[in-house]
């Protein structure tokens, strides 16, 4: 094998470290409206890997992601916070919370799993719909654990000593770190790692037995592939994933509260990974920045763009009209871009290389040819 085949490889690897060498400059240049618009983002990114996992790669349609969400961020809540009053909480570490949190989430999802086993299509979706309305009865009357239509506080996570809070005292290459800062490094910690892994399932043995499932259940079953198990283990890690997303999430709040996790989050994350393209991890990335950074941005900029107004003045509201956008940006994707903003960048270097296989050779490249 010659040395050349290794090119490729070597390039992607120096692009992923040139990428994340980017990714931990923000901190240092950006202002708040900024590192708090990219939080979510990344928040966004690692929930919805989790749902294409489900949705894309094994072809389980779930419109519960939203409640994997909220068992996350009341769970971390619940396990970081002691008992005050009329609230209540474990008080434990909060390390060991945000893990917990995690675990609780797969655990929800291991109890849906046999439902998920049993159900297809449109009446999983249906099914799982169903979790989003009991979420929201549950956040809104158990006070005690919840705070009900208040929410609760969310302690700041410390490991080692080092809070992620807005706490004096650290500063790094002259700029001070704040709670955004250090919740962006945060942030990159657990969303590297959970596309790795995504990447590294999609690739394997895994990868391939999920798509299997996806597209012929049938000869999947026939080949040997245990179908309930996979779509019950891939149930359980698609609600982890989204149990890290909402940990994550609601440190970047510093509250939670029980209507941001309803509906319209659940199909916000459907969006995403319909964007992005199904069955891809860098997909599932690039539709979650698109979904989660388009309202931050018409907020911030509603008052110099047409037809977009404050919420209650009458007009459209920026949510309004970023749902508006998602709807034509899921049209556009399943007429022209069957594989997503996924799909963009290949669609682009298969033309370049056509094109450049269909220009005449130059003089120069000519005399190069071997004979």
């Amino acid at each position: 094998m010659s040395d050349r085949s290794f090119l490729p490889r070597s390039r992607s690897r120096w692009a992923a470290v040139a990428g994340i060498a980017v990714l931990l400059l923000p901190p240092f240049y950006l202002d708040a409206f900024w590192l708090q618009t990219g939080l979510f983002a990344m928040s966004a990114a690692i929930g919805a890997i989790g749902l294409n996992l489900l949705t894309g790669s094994t072809g389980q349609l779930s419109m519960g992601h939203a409640f994997f969400l909220a068992v996350g961020a009341y769970g971390y809540v619940y396990l970081a916070s002691p008992s005050e009053g009329d609230m209540s909480g474990l008080g434990l570490p909060t390390p060991l919370a945000f893990v917990g949190a995690i675990v609780l989430a797969g655990v929800a999802g291991g109890v849906f799993s046999p439902i998920s086993g049993r159900l297809r299509g449109v009446y999983l979706g249906i099914a799982s719909l169903s979790l989003i309305f009991i979420g929201q009865h549950v956040l809104f009357n158990a006070e005690s654990v919840t705070g009900g239509f208040n929410g609760r506080d969310v302690p700041p996570l410390e490991i080692a000593g080092f809070s992620f809070d807005d706490s004096p005292g650290v500063v790094l290459l002259d700029v001070p770190l704040g709670a955004l800062e250090r919740l962006w490094f945060l942030a990159l910690a657990l969303l590297i790692p959970a596309a790795w892994i995504a990447r590294g399932i999609l690739r394997g043995r895994p990868g391939r037995a999920m798509n299997t499932i996806r597209d012929h259940e049938v000869a999947a079953s026939v080949m040997g592939v245990p179908v309930a198990r996979y779509r019950a283990g891939v149930f359980v890690l698609s609600s982890m994933y989204a149990g890290a997303a909402g940990a994550l999430l609601a440190l970047v709040f510093q509250r939670t509260v029980p209507d941001y996790f309803g509906m319209f989050l659940a199909l916000d994350y459907l969006a995403m990974i319909v964007i992005g393209g199904l069955g891809s991890v860098a997909g599932a990335v690039a539709g979650a920045v698109f979904v989660s950074v388009l309202p931050q941005l018409l907020t911030r900029f509603g008052d110099d763009l047409p037809l977009v107004a404050a919420p209650g003045s009458g007009g459209v509201s920026p949510a309004e009209a970023a749902r508006i956008l998602y709807g034509a940006a899921v049209v556009a994707v399943v007429l022209f871009l069957p594989r997503g903003l996924a799909g963009v960048w290949p669609r682009l270097r298969t033309a370049v290389a056509r094109r450049r296989a269909a220009r005449p050779l130059t003089r120069l490249e000519k005399e190069e040819q071997p004979a």
